[in-house]
């Protein structure tokens, strides 16, 4: 009997924790533990106060359309100085907001693009209950690309370039049925699963095995958002796409490990490559390395984008705040991953 009572206020416990890790991860609401993350970066960058006085001045256009569910979901656009039928769609990462990508939208408005930063649903000043890892947001995503296409015309030339959870965001965007318009994804420090990564967080952050806390929570999730972690898979979306695809992650990342990028490289069936820049840390390989990080996505865009070298006008060069590393475009050997 003693025996007996122990187990179910065990299950108990499991059943209360699998509803808090919920709360915790998919509800939305803030997320304080991010700021005493040990393997978030802290960024105090001149380049970040810089950026935020750049973002203040430009002329973005709020934007909205709804999802398939009806939610409205906005965002942020920006022409650039002379007319383009190019246009990026900037994909921000967990609990952020569009604006997060201010630093990128400022380099592609200097080369000629259109910019169109969303909020994504259950962030910033779009509508929604829960993050959705990227699954619900790929369809918003394509909904996005069809916005585009309608302001721009058939002749737009539309790529995808997303950060952390963003990144994962446009690699699952990349597994649907897109228009021909996009042409290419860039992705930067991306997670491969949702069930991956949050596994991977529970050891490190709590120092608890993966089960059976995420499979209860995945129930959870599928009851409360509509989605079972298990849906959330960036490298089994990739088996689909036929895009061509651009990896970027940071070689001392270690809150989306490394390792992940050499898993998701392996996915992608079609034209790919990866820059794996010495140093940085999670979301930081644009800041360690902006020389390595600019000629590397410009130098693939070339290859997709019609008009070539044209389509990218000259400017000054990219200002680093510290000396650089030589970058790495081939993989270098991925940190260990424990496996239980």
């Amino acid at each position: 009997m003693i025996v007996l009572v122990g187990a179910a206020a065990f299950a108990a416990q499991i059943v209360l924790f699998s509803f808090s890790l919920y709360r915790l991860a998919i509800q939305r609401n803030r997320k304080p533990f991010l700021a005493t993350d040990p393997n978030m970066p802290k960024v105090e960058d001149e380049r970040i106060r810089q950026i935020g006085e750049w973002f203040r001045s430009q002329p973005f256009e709020p934007v909205e359309i709804a999802s398939e569910e009806g939610l409205k979901l906005r965002g942020q656009y920006l022409e650039p100085e002379e007319p383009s039928d190019r246009a990026i769609v900037l994909a921000h990462g967990y609990s952020g907001k569009g604006e997060d990508m201010a630093y990128f939208a400022k380099e592609y408005k200097e080369r000629g693009f259109r910019v169109l930063m969303p909020d994504n649903r259950g962030h910033g000043q779009s509508e929604g209950a829960y993050i959705g890892f990227g699954w619900h947001d790929r369809r918003d995503y394509a909904a996005w690309i069809d916005y585009l296409i309608r302001r721009i015309g058939p002749q737009a030339q539309i790529v995808l370039h997303g950060v952390s959870m963003g990144g994962a965001t446009v690699l699952m965007t990349a597994g649907e049925p897109l228009p021909e318009q996009v042409k290419c994804v860039i992705s930067d420090c991306a997670y491969s699963s949702a069930v991956g990564i949050l596994a991977y967080q529970l050891r490190q952050m709590f120092r608890l095995p993966p089960f059976p806390l995420l499979p209860l929570t995945s129930m959870i999730c599928k009851l409360r958002a509509g989605f079972f972690f298990g849906e959330a898979s960036a490298v089994r979306q990739l088996r689909q796409s036929r895009l061509p695809i651009l990896l970027i992650h940071g070689g001392d990342d270690t809150y989306v490990p490394t390792a992940m990028a050499a898993e998701i490289y392996d996915a992608i069936p079609g034209d790919k490559e990866r820059l794996i820049v010495p140093g940085a840390q999670h979301g930081m390989s644009i800041l360690t390395d902006p020389e390595a990080y600019w000629e590397t996505v410009m130098g693939f865009l070339r290859k997709y984008l019609n008009h070539g070298a044209a389509a990218f006008p000259a400017r000054e060069p990219v200002q680093r705040g510290a000396p650089l590393s030589a970058w790495v475009p081939a993989w270098s050997g991925p940190p260990t991953l424990r496996k239980e």
